[in-house]
């Protein structure tokens, strides 16, 4: 199936109709765009999915709106499967991933915006420690939340990061391409799931022969990505991966869960001798005007006390390793989000709301410790 990115002008030299849609997605700077039939389009901003102004869509429109754009191939792919995923290149710099699927018989359309300007660290109101993690030479690097919780642009932010300080080799394999790299100090060469490269496991059993120094594997799923990643780990790379996890904690258990039950003692011991941070992280939307949200995170940077605690198993104790290692540049959400109240980021009501412990923060709040490290801040 032909999954080139979409950049589509009409015979009649005319823009598709959806191109509408997603310049309004990107004139009010929201993060996703949702059509269905007989109902408005609706944006995601801050976080809150709006209805848009205008009319209603037929479930006809809706179908020949998308089906404009779709090459012979892709719509025969989609009429046969249901479902179909692609990138739709509005601009030089902004990029749509979509997914049409089929609900109740009709098509839907589901678009993330991906913009190719990447923000530096800065912007993005991380932690210094994400720089610190960024200038490792070794290891594997997991950035991990739910869906939205905006780990592509942390990852994004840090290869950008690499790209402009380090003479090296940088390869990613994603599906579809998120952000795109101009080479500065690095090399950057990019591997597009379905364009580039059937799938990932062809993409990662010629890894190795790309002499890569960093490598992106878009995210975990698998035992064969996760055994990839932590192959191109021992053998001296830097590896960056997503995975769908809430904390440090978890992520070490999901990685497990991955793994055939005869690997998961050598999978553990590669995780001892190869993993070194783990970035958690969820967005909250803020008080101010900008930024309209702001990530809550968990460090953790894995140390003797931590690679001790994976190896014997007791890995559910990671999380107070982490609260008692501030000045290591750790931090826990607990912390994180104490930070944002008292940056007057975000209210005490949102604070409680995602906090893991509420009667925790209430005493951070105040000074108290909760245990491992010492008074908070």
């Amino acid at each position: 199936m032909d999954k080139q990115p979409i950049s589509k002008q009409l015979a009649d030299g005319k823009r598709p109709a959806l191109d509408k849609y997603f310049n309004a997605v990107v004139k009010t700077q929201a993060s996703d765009l949702h059509i269905k039939g007989d109902e408005l389009p609706r944006i995601r901003s801050k976080g809150e999915l709006r209805r848009t102004t205008g009319n209603v869509i037929s479930e006809s429109e809706v179908e020949e709106m998308v089906f404009e754009i779709l090459s012979p191939e892709q719509r025969e792919f989609f009429l046969e499967h249901g479902a179909l995923d692609f990138a739709y290149d509005l601009s030089r710099t902004d990029r749509f991933r979509v997914n049409i699927f089929r609900q109740r018989s009709k098509v839907s359309l589901a678009a993330r915006r991906v913009t190719s300007i990447i923000p530096p660290f800065e912007s993005l109101h991380l932690p210094d420690t994400v720089q610190k993690i960024a200038e490792f030479h070794q290891g594997l690097v997991l950035v991990t939340g739910v869906t939205g919780s905006g780990k592509s642009t942390t990852i994004a932010s840090m290869l950008d990061y690499i790209n402009r300080n380090r003479a090296c080799h940088i390869i990613t394999i994603e599906d579809p391409i998120e952000f795109v790299y101009e080479d500065q100090k690095a090399l950057v060469n990019q591997r597009e799931v379905g364009i580039d490269v059937p799938n990932f496991d062809d993409a990662l059993r010629s890894l190795m022969r790309e002499d890569p120094d960093v490598v992106l594997i878009g995210e975990m799923r698998d035992f064969t990505t996760l055994n990839a990643g932590l192959k191109a780990a021992e053998t001296g790379h830097l590896v960056f991966a997503t995975m769908h996890s809430t904390d440090a904690y978890q992520t070490i258990a999901r990685a497990l869960d991955l793994t055939p039950q005869v690997e998961r003692h050598m999978v553990r011991q590669a995780l001892v001798g190869n993993l070194k941070a783990v970035i958690t992280q969820r967005l909250l939307p803020t008080i101010r005007k900008e930024p309209s949200r702001v990530p809550a995170v968990e460090i953790m940077i894995v140390n003797a006390s931590i690679r001790k605690l994976i190896e014997e198993e007791r890995e559910v104790e990671v999380t107070s390793v982490i609260k008692s290692s501030h000045a290591d540049g750790m931090i826990d959400y607990t912390e994180c989000l104490k930070r944002l109240i008292n940056q007057e980021y975000i209210d005490l009501k949102t604070a409680y709301a995602h906090a893991p412990n509420p009667d925790e923060l209430k005493m951070a709040l105040k000074g108290i410790s909760t245990g491992g490290g010492g008074i908070l801040g």
